[in-house]
This record gives C-alpha cells, sequence and structure tokens, in this order.
C-alpha cells in the first residue's frame, strides 16, 4: 500500500508491505504522532494501539528509511540510519526515496495517511 509521511510538513512517498502488522497500520489511517529521537539511529512514537503482529518474524534487520514497530513497547519506528539486528522488532515498509531520510533525524511530528 501506498503512504505518505508528512514530517514536520515536508512530505515524502512511502510503501507498506502487506505484513499482518502494515495492514493494522492502514486501519489507522490518517495518524498523526509526536516522534522523539532513540538511540541517535531513529524517531520513535506511539499509535493509539497495538498492532496485530500475527506471522511476523522473531527479528529484522532494518536500514535506513525503514517504517518499523518494535512489538514490546507498541511504538512505531522511523530509521534514519542502519540499525542493529533487532528482536522483536517488525519491518513495515519503507521510504521510497532513500534520500528523504535526512529529514527523519530532527521530525517532531509524523503524519501518516494513504496516497490518493
Amino acid at each position: 500500500m501506498r503512504i505518505v509521511l508528512t514530517l514536520d510538513g515536508h512530505r515524502a512517498a512511502a510503501t507498506l508491505n502487506d505484513s499482518a502488522a502494515a495492514r493494522d497500520l492502514a486501519a489507522l489511517l490518517p495518524l498523526t504522532i509526536g516522534l522523539e529521537d532513540f538511540h541517535h539511529t531513529e524517531r520513535i512514537g506511539y499509535p493509539p494501539r497495538k498492532l496485530d503482529t500475527t506471522g511476523a518474524p522473531d527479528a529484522s534487520d532494518p536500514k535506513a528509511g525503514d517504517l518499523a514497530y518494535y512489538t514490546p513497547w507498541g511504538n512505531l519506528v522511523l530509521f534514519y540510519r542502519d540499525g542493529d539486528h533487532s528482536p522483536s522488532l517488525v519491518v513495515l515498509g519503507a521510504l521510497d526515496s532513500r534520500e528523504d531520510t535526512d529529514r527523519l533525524a530532527t521530525a517532531q511530528r509524523l503524519r501518516i495517511e494513504a496516497a490518493s
């Protein structure tokens, strides 16, 4: 599914994969959340409820530009740098252009909408 991320007013195209968690996130759209930095690698924020992670892999190797979900905390994650192998991390999709990852490092607010 094609989506649009708006980071502090700047739009970036992204695509969700076909996982149960990504479909569950899509059901919440449009969604606006605040973001905070985590480990100088990612921005995190919390959706209004936990996502369905049925069939998700046990771990992921996130790349800059990935949109993911960390199951223990129930938070969305936007990686602006490549991350380490992470148990309980479910990649939901990614920015269509890795050039947009620079904006992720300082973003304070995220809006996710279905692309028209």
